[in-house]
């Protein structure tokens, strides 16, 4: 039996650095707080209402005063930021230049105006601006034989933006990803008074199959067709940073990228390249897949949320959006 010493990797033991975790936080580099989580809300036009939407397993269409409890529950645990989005209650009232987007009565409008009435600068109240969910068709843009028109899409979304604005909105976010539609908005907001009204571009929105389950949730799945023509290709990266670029110099105050899992060299790319704050959307399909796995004991829920949220943090995101926030949050899974 040999008495030689055991081979030893020396003074430098990074295991020192693991030994518990107290020690473990400590040196952690990656941290996630509940004041960078965004979530992202589906309002419907009804006072009391609550639709639970079948691909998006703990997620429900709200009516307004049950949006209106929801956010209070959540401001309690640090979540000071949402995101609306909304639907014509009637789909009757779907029309090919989707006018229901910038009715000042529709459910959209009505929920930023009573969550700022209720909790003013305590929450941070963020609008999705586009079409899709209120067009007959169910592009994001004015149709014209079967082609999205991209300038005569850019005057209805400077008035659904400005309708959100006139709400109370503290931020829109346009996501249909015309081209120009950030200065146009810039523009339309400025010259009418709303200068202080934020911009976050959805600048970098991937032509995605993660986006599913939110089709069926917002009813903005397109007739015919798809969304190709306007919503980036999966392949590219160099256009991504065109895409911001741009938006940047037409006067973004802050940059998205969607989806987030699939994108994560592209977060850290634009990261990279802009000084404006980056926020990544974790969109539907990478929460219901979660969701299915764990609901079927494939995975451990919380560590794979942890995982996937310290992942886009890791990247480059200063700002989460994801449907896993309030999980996350009481569950100390972080």
């Amino acid at each position: 039996m040999s008495n030689a010493t055991p081979y030893s990797p020396g003074r430098a033991r990074p295991r020192r650095l693991r030994k518990n975790q107290i020690v473990r936080d400590l040196v952690a580099e990656t941290h996630i707080s509940p004041s960078q989580f965004i979530v992202p809300h589906f309002v419907l036009g009804a006072k009391n209402a609550k639709k639970a939407i079948p691909s998006m397993p703990g997620i429900s269409e709200l009516g307004i005063e049950n949006l209106v409890k929801t956010v209070e529950a959540d401001l309690k645990i640090g979540i000071r930021s949402v995101l609306l989005f909304g639907h014509p209650d009637d789909a009757t009232h779907k029309t090919p230049d989707g006018k229901a987007a910038w009715d000042k009565k529709g459910a959209v409008q009505r929920a930023v105006s009573r969550l700022k009435r209720e909790f003013g600068d305590n929450l941070v109240v963020m609008t999705d601006v586009c079409l899709c969910a209120y067009t007959d068709h169910g592009h994001c843009g004015i149709v014209e034989k079967e082609y999205v028109l991209n300038d005569a899409s850019l005057r209805p979304l400077i008035r659904t933006a400005l309708s959100h604005a006139e709400a109370g909105a503290d931020v829109v976010a346009p996501s249909d990803m015309m081209d120009g539609r950030v200065a146009a908005i810039r523009d339309g907001l400025d010259q009418s008074g709303h200068e202080n009204v934020i911009l976050l571009a959805y600048a970098v929105k991937y032509a995605s199959g993660y986006y599913g389950p939110f089709r069926d949730a917002a009813d903005s799945a397109p007739d015919k067709g798809d969304r190709q023509s306007y919503q980036m290709d999966p392949r590219n990266v160099l256009e991504a940073l065109r895409e911001a670029a741009l938006d940047e110099q037409e006067g973004a105050d802050m940059l998205m990228v969607k989806p987030a899992l699939a994108y994560l060299d592209v977060i850290q790319t634009i990261r990279n390249a802009s000084a404006l704050p980056l926020a990544a959307y974790n969109v539907s399909g990478e929460y219901a897949a979660v969701k299915a796995a764990a609901a079927n004991g494939w995975l451990d829920e919380a560590q794979v949320v942890r995982e996937n949220l310290m992942a886009i943090r890791r990247a480059g995101a200063d700002q989460i959006i994801t449907y896993h926030a309030r999980d996350a949050i009481k569950g100390k899974w972080l």
